[in-house]
């Protein structure tokens, strides 16, 4: 820029600067009109700069702005598994303490037992009869010798299909079993609860149920292959529950293990040695018992592996694992300390699911397509889930495609719209059918699934499709072009075996039958409108391009000889009625056939035999109402064109669209077939 644009921009750009003052001044030292010219030039080519610096900067800011929204979502992701590590690292932390605190009871417990063991059984075995007196049905409980109480609470049960509360239950935790008593409505004396169901601890097991509000403080018993949910008064009690039911069942197996380590020496046949082959029978797996050799470095430190890899999200590492365990331990004997390792392992597989499940949740991000949850699908396979797998894979998926859905912009051409529409659903359900079909090759038991949720999928689309086309009352032919697109798209799961268009024409039927049957209508009120100021007159369309006109779009509809009613002039021998008739007529019959299928054929047919029914019914009518001879034979080479030239198009057309003939139009050509007629007759039909 020149020193004298420099220093306009300086004076401009002054935070003294007055507009009035600077006019005056201008408008004073100026010599004439060329001067302001000039000058108001130099203003606007440095308005001109300064816009075009403007654009400038504001593309370079809106770069920054989406480098920067690319970090923060980077950012977003790393932040949220630096979460999720920490998480895993608190709860492994917690179960060590827990772990801790329990020997410490356990210590503490076996001194109070060891210091007042009489007083402690006795006091239990009396309150358990005192409360079990409060129970219907539980007098026979007590009859086991032994059996005292351990714990007892109320808890709500919920359903474990819906998670709906169902009833309120008490119950009583004993050194050997489970009892759940309901609460009685109409209570009787002292008995407030009535016998729901009695478990053995060595029949259940008890599973934490994960927190999500308002769901909580919940926790699962697992009875082959039946389950309960309860539910705690807060988080307190369901831990104590947890903690107690666990040490009871602790308790039980070691209990139980002293009693027969007791019984082992009194038994005959270990005083001497005897030929006996079913006592060495006997004698074998006492010894197997020390033939598993578990001292390996690795299996020793495996319960401790399997935890830091699954805090660093090392899935593949954790369930190679648990292979290795798995293969190690094939052909070994399940031993004692066998299944106190299975136990521990157990317990890290459980954590690996729940992780590996929150992993294929719709909360989390769904970026990335279905090739996102490969790897959690492949480990929950090899873990043996793949139903789980498979579940889990197919709902993140449905939500995937919905979010996708819902994000479509709807744009103001219903068209465009679905052609967007068709590309976005019917990719992403080629994309995960190929995905399911390399995660799970070898599971042919789940591809039943994913036929349903293909079925459940093509349901959503066609609400997405139908909202937009149908209830937005859009013309025929744009809902017949619609539903050819999406038709076509369709066609394309073909190549992966799939075929999903008679799903998507059973779902569209109700709501094509229904534009069918509303065009229909409209057709016909207009036909009736045109025939009520019907004056038979010739048609004269003033241009010679006009008349050009005309016979492309007969010709376009397949009517062939138009040419023969027209002259050499601008006049068509037949009336505006018929000739806007046929082209409707025509027009609909092309849209019906681009959305045929077979559940619509009936429809389709009889709303052409309605429409061509009020054109020949008019016809026939001023036939035998008019008395002018020279309009009675106008009238008459206009029904000669609607039986001999119109109606076997018709019929020809649909029955190359539908592929079989039309019987009840070639019924309604015969019987309506007109006769050269004497012009004083009033007879016109046979």
């Amino acid at each position: 820029m020149s020193e004298t644009g420099n220093r306009l921009r300086k004076l401009l750009e002054s935070p003294n600067f007055e507009p009035q003052n600077y006019v005056k001044q201008l408008s004073q030292q100026s010599d004439g009109d060329r001067d302001l010219q000039e000058h108001r030039q130099k203003i606007q080519n440095l308005a001109d700069e300064t816009a075009q610096n403007l654009k400038k900067n504001v593309y370079k800011n809106y770069r920054q702005f989406i480098e920067t929204a690319k970090e923060i979502s980077y950012l977003e992701s790393e932040m949220y598994q630096l979460s999720h590590i920490l998480t895993e690292q608190k709860s492994i932390m917690e179960s060590i303490t827990q772990a801790l605190l329990s020997t410490d009871k356990d210590e503490t417990s076996k001194e109070m037992q060891a210091a007042f063991p009489k007083e402690t059984e006795e006091l239990k075995q009396r309150t358990l009869t005192s409360l079990l007196e409060k129970v219907e049905g539980g007098k026979n409980i007590m009859d086991t010798p032994g059996r005292h109480l351990v714990y007892n609470g109320d808890l709500v049960e919920f359903d474990v299909d819906n998670m709906s509360p169902i009833q309120k239950v008490h119950t009583f935790l004993m050194n050997d079993c489970l009892l759940i008593a309901t609460w009685l409505p109409n209570r009787r004396g002292t008995v407030k609860y009535k016998y729901n169901a009695l478990y053995d601890l060595e029949s259940f097991a008890v599973v934490n149920v994960k927190d999500n509000p308002p769901m909580k403080d919940m926790f699962k018993i697992l009875m082959f292959p039946d389950s309960r949910i309860f539910q705690a008064e807060n988080s307190k009690i369901k831990k104590e529950w947890l903690e107690i039911l666990d040490e009871t069942k602790k308790s039980k197996v070691t209990k139980d293990r002293h009693t027969k380590e007791e019984e082992v020496p009194t038994s005959p046949a270990r005083v001497e040695a005897s030929t006996n082959p079913f006592e060495q029978d006997e004698d074998e797996p006492a010894g197997a018992e020390e033939s598993v050799d578990l001292s390996p470095e690795w299996i020793q430190e495996l319960p401790e592996d399997l935890d830091v890899c699954i805090a660093q999200r090392d899935f593949e590492g954790s369930v190679d694992l648990l292979d290795k365990l798995n293969e190690y331990l094939k052909e070994q004997p399940v031993t004692q300390r066998v299944k106190e390792l299975r136990l521990k392992v157990d317990e890290r597989v459980r954590q690996l699911t729940e992780v590996l499940v929150f992993e294929l949740s719709p909360d989390r991000s769904l970026r990335g397509g279905p090739k996102a949850t490969r790897r959690a699908v492949s480990q929950l396979i090899r873990l043996g889930q793949s139903t789980k797998a498979c579940e889990l894979f197919l709902k993140n998926r449905a939500v995937a495609v919905q979010t996708a859905i819902r994000q479509l912009r709807i744009e103001g051409a219903t068209l465009l719209y679905i052609h967007k529409l068709c590309n976005i659903f019917f990719t992403s359900l080629l994309e995960t059918a190929k995905e399911f079909e390399m995660d799970f090759a070898g599971n042919t038991g789940c591809y039943s699934a994913f036929v349903v949720w293909s079925k459940s999928a093509m349901r959503m689309f066609v609400n997405a499709f139908s909202k937009q086309v149908f209830d937005s009352k859009e013309s025929l032919s744009t809902a017949a072009e619609c539903v050819k697109v999406a038709k076509e798209h369709c066609q394309q799961l073909t190549e992966i075996g799939l075929d999903l268009t008679f799903t998507l024409q059973s779902l569209l039927v109700k709501d094509i039958k229904a534009a069918l049957q509303s065009y229909n209508d409209i057709i016909m009120e207009a036909t009736k409108h045109r025939n009520s100021e019907e004056m038979w007159r010739r048609m004269n369309l003033m241009t010679p391009e006009a008349l050009t006109k005309l016979k492309d779009e007969m010709r376009s509809c397949g009517i062939g000889g138009f040419e023969q009613y027209t002259g050499d002039d601008c006049w068509v021998n037949l009336s505006y009625t018929i000739v806007a008739f046929t082209k409707q007529m025509m027009s609909f019959l092309e849209e019906g056939l681009k959305l045929y299928f077979p559940e619509l054929h009936m429809v389709l047919l009889e709303s052409l035999r309605e429409i061509i029914l009020v054109a020949v019914q008019h016809v026939d009518y001023s036939l035998r109402c008019e008395q002018d001879p020279e309009k009675k034979a106008f009238i008459m080479q206009n029904a000669t064109f609607l039986h001999d030239t119109v109606l076997p198009v018709v019929e020809r057309r649909f029955e190359e669209g539908v592929g079989k003939p039309a019987k009840q139009l070639q019924d309604l050509r015969k019987s309506t077939r007109p006769v050269r007629i004497n012009p004083e007759s009033t007879t016109s039909v046979v």
